[in-house]
């Protein structure tokens, strides 16, 4: 396989230059952020929380892998894109079993493994089905279902948390909206739509994390 080999999958990149992309390059700022802000938050409450710690530490790779991605255009940044998205998603999960839902030890970890592979399930048959048809986004719909139950089931046990998780499904709908139809308004707007993509996956982890600082219970 030739990690050199270049990729060219959005809009605005209209060449093999570093800086082909700068909305989408610059947009993951987004990610930092999210990452920083929480962090900031939970050490000025004079926490130490290494879960939490650890999905902002994460968050920032997540920042700088896109980053990576947007600039470089090669396959081994998609690799170093993907990579921290899936260690966000399943230790997310993870935090938001114990803390949001309150499952103890091995609980927690069996419901991560059964949430997350259901989801890999659901995204292999959702990229057969669509084939490529939703510019790739086919593979994150399962996470916007996993994010969209644990709010209503959050909701049904009358979980304060269930709100701000409900707005940051809300959220990543929109987001994953304009991930989608970033080739099709490509001659319309020629630095289409990926880069709004970013900005609101920020703000959707920043509202997860924060909702993780404020209402979650910790068991550990």
């Amino acid at each position: 396989m030739d990690w050199r080999a270049a990729i060219n999958a959005y809009c605005e990149r209209t060449g093999p230059e570093f800086w082909s992309e700068p909305w989408n390059a610059a947009s993951n700022a987004a990610f930092l952020l999210a990452a920083i802000l929480p962090y900031i938050a939970m050490r000025r409450r004079g926490q130490h929380d290494p879960l939490l710690s650890a999905l902002c530490g994460i968050a920032f790779c997540v920042g700088v892998g896109s980053f990576l991605f947007h600039t470089f255009a090669e396959r081994w940044a998609a690799l170093a894109d993907v990579l921290p998205i899936l260690l966000f998603i399943v230790v997310f999960l993870y935090a938001a079993m114990r803390r949001l839902f309150g499952l103890r030890g091995k609980w927690a970890a069996i419901a991560t493994v059964l949430a997350f592979g259901l989801s890999l399930f659901a995204r292999n048959i959702g990229l057969s089905v669509a084939g490529g048809s939703l510019n790739g986004s086919e593979g994150y719909f399962p996470a916007l279902a996993l994010l969209g139950g644990s709010a209503m089931v959050l909701g049904l046990l009358g979980r304060a948390s269930a709100r701000p998780v409900a707005v940051a499904t809300v959220i990543f709908a929109v987001s994953l909206t304009a991930r989608t139809v970033d080739a099709g308004i490509c001659p319309y707007i020629p630095v289409g739509s990926h880069f709004i993509w970013h900005l609101l996956n920020g703000a959707m982890i920043a509202i997860l994390l924060f909702t993780l600082l404020q209402h979650g219970r910790r068991h550990d």
